[in-house]
């Protein structure tokens, strides 16, 4: 049973470490954590073409809504409350189906911050070096004798540089000999799993990729170029692939419009996010790091569905199942 293996006491204790560090680091930034609704009008991961998941629609006393996908629009809302930043760890859902590197109910530690790309990818790499050095410090010792390593942890922890950073065109070309790392819709292109794996095994293990195509990422990316073809986006890889995902958002209303158009997306389904920016303009950027694909980097382990504590994954009428641990 769960409540006695030795697997999921290590994750109990990891996700503690995983709070309080966060929270020493965000508080060290000057950032503010804000309590956020378990419910929203206005989804963010479905508005890209390049998405494969689905909002999940819930009815709460009779009222049409949604389980939040991201607490990002709120936070770009708190910045303007919490003008130093603010940050959030909850449950993210996302109506696609669950796989090694997938959950449809999963940890989402994300932030905003004022300032641009550039500040924000700081940011990011001081804060995965602090949770590093934090499991370290506290858990090492168990994690090498469970897991027979730890000089993952270390080499993150003990960086004494920023980590790598390619431009999306530049890890086509790294890659691009390879059949099945590039998907090319046409309008836009991404990397595939395969992809983010050989840019890792040919660039570093900790890399950014930067830049992507505008049309693969949500509208709310501002853009990176005069023509709109790129955006001002970064995703962090190192383990399974990508762990952090982050932008610079849009702070002018017009090219917020002008985006929203390109991505075909209803303007008026987002409102609210527009006349923010015009009641109260600002330059923000944040990011979202699933906590179950960072511990399954801690623990050398290849399947996400084995890391929260409690199964919800397609969860049948009968939970709990009898269900063969790690």
């Amino acid at each position: 049973m769960a409540q006695r293996s030795p697997w999921y006491r290590l994750i109990a204790d990891l996700h503690d470490t995983v709070q309080r560090a966060t929270m020493d680091y965000a508080r060290s930034r000057g950032l503010k954590n804000l309590w956020l609704p378990l419910t929203t009008r206005t989804i963010t991961c479905p508005t890209a073409l390049g998405s494969d998941s689905e909002a999940v629609k819930v009815t709460v006393t009779g009222v049409e809504t949604y389980l939040p996908d991201s607490m990002q629009f709120l936070l770009e809302y708190g910045c303007r409350l919490a003008p130093g930043g603010c940050y959030t760890i909850m449950p993210s859902f996302r109506g696609e189906n669950p796989d090694e590197a997938h959950l449809n109910q999963f940890t989402h530690s994300e932030a905003e911050i004022p300032g641009g790309l550039n500040d924000l990818t700081r940011y990011v790499d001081g804060y995965v070096k602090a949770l590093a050095g934090a499991i370290l410090a506290e858990h090492g010792d168990r994690i090498s004798a469970a897991r027979g390593d730890v000089s993952h942890l270390e080499r993150m922890a003990g960086r004494d540089r920023d980590f790598e950073q390619i431009t999306f065109e530049e890890a086509v070309r790294v890659v691009g000999d390879v059949e099945g790392c590039v998907r090319d819709a046409g309008d836009w292109r991404t990397l595939t799993r395969k992809g983010e794996r050989l840019v890792m095994e040919r660039v570093d293990e900790f890399v950014w990729v930067r830049d992507f195509d505008a049309l693969a990422v949500p509208f709310y990316q501002a853009f990176g170029d005069s023509d709109a073809k790129t955006a001002r986006c970064a995703d962090l890889y190192f383990g399974m692939g990508e762990v952090v995902g982050s932008g610079e958002r849009h702070s002018d209303p017009g090219q917020l419009r002008k985006s929203m158009a390109l991505h075909n997306v209803q303007e008026d389904e987002y409102d609210w996010y527009v006349r923010m920016r015009e009641e109260s303009r600002m330059l923000t950027s944040g990011f979202g790091m699933g906590v179950e694909r960072f511990l399954m980097w801690v623990l050398h382990h290849d399947d996400i569905r084995d890391m929260p504590l409690v199964s919800r994954v397609n969860e049948p009428p009968g939970w709990p199942p009898a269900i063969v641990r790690p």
